[in-house]
């Protein structure tokens, strides 16, 4: 297995997990109700699971790798934006921020 490979793993782990803790955990849903976006937490689960089905997918299928990987990066770039808009600290917005990265990196790979 590669290291492009491994990321892809690792990340679509990562929200496959985010996206269940949502519907099994308060504190997903608390935190969306602290950003005053309460109704888009479903629809942000089901987005995190979509894209993690996508990305191991995606380990197949090149297409689905890329539409799993943009959308992702396109997610976390608007969660990092209400992190910074919240005025979370540094350290509450850097896993946001990281998988941004980390899901940009992916897309810009698998489109060089």
């Amino acid at each position: 297995m590669n290291f492009l490979n491994v990321l892809i793993f690792f990340s679509a782990t990562s929200f496959l997990i985010y996206g269940i803790a949502y519907f099994v955990s308060s504190n997903m849903k608390n935190e969306f109700k602290r950003f005053g976006l309460e109704k888009f937490g479903p629809l942000t689960a089901v987005l995190e699971l979509a894209g993690a089905i996508g990305l191991f997918i995606g380990l197949q299928n090149h297409t689905v790798l890329v539409l799993a990987s943009g959308g992702l990066t396109i997610l976390m770039l608007l969660g990092t934006g209400v992190r910074i808009k919240m005025r979370d600290s540094l350290l509450v917005s850097l896993p946001a921020f990281f998988y941004f990265l980390l899901n940009a990196f992916i897309l810009y790979q698998v489109l060089a």
